[in-house]
């Protein structure tokens, strides 16, 4: 039965009315996807960054939701700020409709004061949609005793569709507080897969994030000491609507995390961070209707922040937490 909820589910949401929208895929450790979260992210390292992510949604559901993404990015001094690659794959109920994202991004630096920075980016984005019917059930496969056992009357539909998507972000930033808007689709293009007569555009997402970084004691800012950073995040797509609340504490090389995303889970971190490597692992408990069929939602996240050569042009580093 689980089964067959999310396959209709899927098939609404593809196939169905004109009305029928549906969501970016989302990561719970935002902050470990810099790019993904806002393309004014990108060098803001200053040196290369190389980030992976993976997450796995309801794994209790045989039609799971799993995304993974993987980006680049560095300063570079003669664009005044930094360019980033990403690529970001995603699969909805075993395979059946599948998402592919290459993005390439560019943000400029400039410095407001000694003490704050801004940075705006801009993104540009090829995707393509593929949906295998041959994966999807229907009502007039059924038997009433013996399940699945018929050949649906459905014409087969679907297929793949690809266009071009543009993004845009800011970030102001100080040595302590960070706060950013992101606009993601903001031409909406057309990713209808049955040629619609009014199409299915991707909902424009806004995105808002701010926090800040508060010495325990312990030292300098790099010297291993205890920060606690509370962040808020707010995100509206379409009529989605969500708010994240929570904050990070970090002692030497262990970071630690909670949080709350409303009305649907608690969200728990644990990360290291030891030289140029770093490791964080999330788990999302679900306090939703979904709660007993759902299992919650697991979330990997590793970054290798290399070291490089001093620059000429020298800019502030956005100090922000990295789970």
């Amino acid at each position: 039965m689980r089964r067959l909820l999310l396959l209709v589910a899927v098939g609404c949401c593809t196939l169905g009315s004109e009305n029928a929208f549906g969501q970016d895929p989302e990561f719970s450790q935002f902050y470990s996807n810099p790019l993904y979260l806002n393309p004014a992210f990108a060098g803001s390292h200053q040196c290369p960054r190389v980030a992976l992510n993976y997450r796995n949604q309801w794994p209790a559901l045989s039609g799971t939701f799993v995304t993974q993404s993987v980006s680049y990015d560095q300063g570079v001094d003669a664009l005044y700020g930094g360019l980033g690659l990403m690529v970001v794959s995603d699969q909805a109920g075993r395979g059946i409709l599948k998402t592919n994202r290459v993005s390439g991004q560019y943000a400029y630096q400039g410095n407001i004061t000694n003490g704050f920075s801004i940075r705006v980016g801009v993104e540009a984005t090829y995707f393509q949609r593929t949906l295998d019917w041959s994966k999807l059930t229907f009502g007039d496969m059924i038997d009433d005793r013996r399940g699945f056992i018929y050949q649906t009357s459905d014409i087969p539909r679907g297929g793949s569709v690809s266009g071009i998507d543009i993004s845009a972000g800011i970030l102001g930033f100080s040595e302590n507080f960070f706060i950013g808007v992101a606009g993601h689709h903001l031409t909406e293009p057309d990713e209808s897969l049955i040629g619609s007569q009014d199409g299915s555009p991707i909902p424009m997402k806004l995105t808002g994030h701010a926090g800040a970084v508060i010495e325990l004691g312990g030292g300098g800012p790099y010297s291993g000491g205890a920060t606690l950073s509370p962040n808020i995040m707010y995100r509206q797509q379409a009529g989605f609507r969500q708010l994240n609340m929570g904050l990070y504490i970090t002692q030497g090389v262990l970071t630690g995390g909670v949080w709350y995303r409303n009305k649907d889970a608690f969200i728990v971190s644990l990360g290291i961070k030891t030289g140029m490597f770093q490791f964080g692992y999330t788990y999302d408990v679900t306090v939703s209707k979904l709660a007993n069929a759902s299992a919650g939602s697991h979330e990997i996240g590793m970054m290798f922040n290399f070291d490089c050569q001093p620059k000429k042009r020298k800019f502030r580093v956005i100090r922000c937490p990295s789970f």
